[in-house]
């Protein structure tokens, strides 16, 4: 095994899981195919510039983008996690939070069908402020730090639009029939989430919460007096675990090809991110 390659025990459960060729001719060995995939999400090179001892540069785009549209690394994780689940080996309370990739210039130009290029960055999550360009991954994470869920948008969207689209991507499905598990046991997140909409929708779906009031939303309920109700409840010592999801993103964006995005379309940049999320599962 070289460097940023799959190891055996990676292998012996992403074997189980990529789909099988019914017919056709036979494709090259999967194992080498995403080593490559992996060697360069870890590097974060140009496709040509894959060593080729993983073969051709554009079967390895190809496999990638392949799996990456028929949702194939989508449901992989989804089957490690249930497994996890499974074992009683996933931690229930939840953070969310969100980090500020910045975009290479080479991740521009993807264009939408008759969208205008404006447009057509906002459909790939890329937004301008003065840094350039940069895309924003909001990600709800488990106890241990192992992404939940996660979503895209450009940089410059605010994190508190976005919260309840974080936590709609959470769904661990169980085996038999039966809904997937959505609803964490305790969510954190920091002052970025503490609006009213937020807490009124955690309350409505029976989610404890610990989420720190800004100091402008206590300066306005002291100034209002009686009427401006008690303060949020607030567990200090609860709130030190927040952490995790910070771990959470040091440990995506040892993958290069995350930390600087260089994809030009949505669709690959959420495939990198699945995989490297499903290797941190396993």
């Amino acid at each position: 095994m070289r460097r940023h390659e799959l190891s055996d025990e990676e292998w012996e459960v992403l074997s189980g899981l990529l789909p099988r060729a019914e017919t056709g001719r036979p494709r090259r060995d999967d194992r080498v195919v995403l080593n490559g995939i992996v060697w360069k999400l870890r590097t974060g090179p140009a496709w040509r510039d894959v060593p080729e001892r993983y073969g051709s540069w554009r079967t390895l785009y190809t496999r990638f983008r392949r799996w990456a549209l028929d949702g194939t690394f989508t449901r992989m994780l989804e089957t490690v996690q249930a497994q996890k689940d499974v074992g009683g080996d996933i931690d229930w309370l939840v953070s969310v939070d969100s980090t500020i990739t910045r975009a290479h210039q080479h991740a521009a130009g993807a264009r939408k069908k008759g969208a205008a290029p404006s447009e057509a960055a906002h459909t790939h999550a890329l937004g301008r402020s003065r840094g350039g360009l940069t895309t924003k991954i909001h990600l709800a994470c488990d106890g241990l730090g192992r992404p939940l869920g996660f979503v895209l948008t450009g940089g410059n969207v605010n994190d508190c639009t976005q919260f309840e689209q974080v936590l709609a991507r959470i769904k661990v499905y169980r085996p038999g029939p039966g809904r997937p598990r959505t609803r964490p046991d305790h969510l954190l997140g920091d002052k970025g989430y503490s609006t009213r909409h937020i807490r009124n929708y955690l309350r409505k779906r029976g989610i404890p919460h610990t989420i720190p009031e800004r100091v402008d939303q206590q300066a306005n309920r002291r100034r209002r007096g009686s009427s401006g109700g008690r303060p949020p409840g607030f567990d200090k010592d609860r709130y030190k675990h927040r952490n995790v999801v910070e771990r959470c993103f040091n440990s995506l964006k040892q993958y290069r090809a995350i930390a600087t995005r260089y994809d030009k379309t949505r669709e690959s940049y959420e495939a990198a991110l699945t995989l490297a999320s499903l290797l941190m599962w396993i």
